[in-house]
């Protein structure tokens, strides 16, 4: 059955864990939209027992943290705890769009791969690659990733709701895009809504600078 970790689940999950054989991988993530912003990264070679988030399921209050205010602090100890090998903040800091960063990893007897990150600006968006198995052969490897909604804040695009770095020029004014979460799971994200009205409106994020499509990153896994 797929689980989801929490903190009460962790020794449970990794009872009876199978082997893998270990390997060094580099893990190197390319920020692929044209002016979304993300946070630091979180880099995670776990279990295939275990999962940090699930699509259709709720999401635990360490991604919510992660994905609402770019925390990974909860996240990383909940992996490490869990005897997950992890990489946090390979960017030293925030990743740009069109730049990358690399996390060089020794799985251990892991044999999947975690990523996540808070979009910026958004209420609860997250880039997410979701306990991908990480191969035994040597080779390199690419994978493209959607932006999830974490599914616990109404995206309603105020400057308020959201993290205001001084590298995002909200509007003012907005009267907001939704007003409540119309569904609470984490699922694939619809991307920014936006709107032209810098000084009103529903939303405070401009509509010509910060929509996107998925897919968000693009990421090259060389297993060596």
């Amino acid at each position: 059955m797929n689980k989801t970790l929490t903190a009460l689940s962790l020794a449970a999950v990794f009872m009876g864990a199978g082997q893998a054989q270990a390997a060094e991988i580099d893990v190197t993530i390319t920020n692929a939209t044209k002016n979304i912003y993300f946070t630091p990264l979180l880099v995670a070679a776990h279990s295939s027992d275990i999962f940090l988030f699930r699509s259709g399921q709720a999401a635990g209050s360490e991604i919510e943290l992660m994905a609402e205010g770019g925390d990974i602090g909860p996240l990383s100890s909940l992996a490490s705890n869990a005897g997950a090998v992890v990489v946090g903040d390979p960017a030293g800091g925030i990743l740009n769009p069109g730049d990358s960063a690399t996390a060089s990893m020794d799985t251990g007897d892991a044999d999947s791969l975690t990523i996540t990150a808070m979009l910026l600006p958004t209420n609860d968006g997250f880039v997410g690659l979701d306990s991908w198995p990480i191969p035994s052969t040597p080779g390199t490897y690419t994978v493209r990733l959607n932006g999830y909604d974490a599914g616990t804040e109404a995206n309603d695009e105020l400057a308020g709701s959201m993290p205001n770095p001084p590298f995002i020029n909200f509007g003012t004014g907005g009267t907001g895009v939704e007003t409540a979460v119309t569904n609470d799971t984490v699922h694939i994200h619809p991307g920014n809504l936006g709107d032209t009205d810098p000084e009103g409106g529903l939303s405070d994020i401009s509509s010509t600078a910060y929509r996107w499509l998925n897919p968000v990153a693009v990421v090259t896994v060389t297993v060596k």
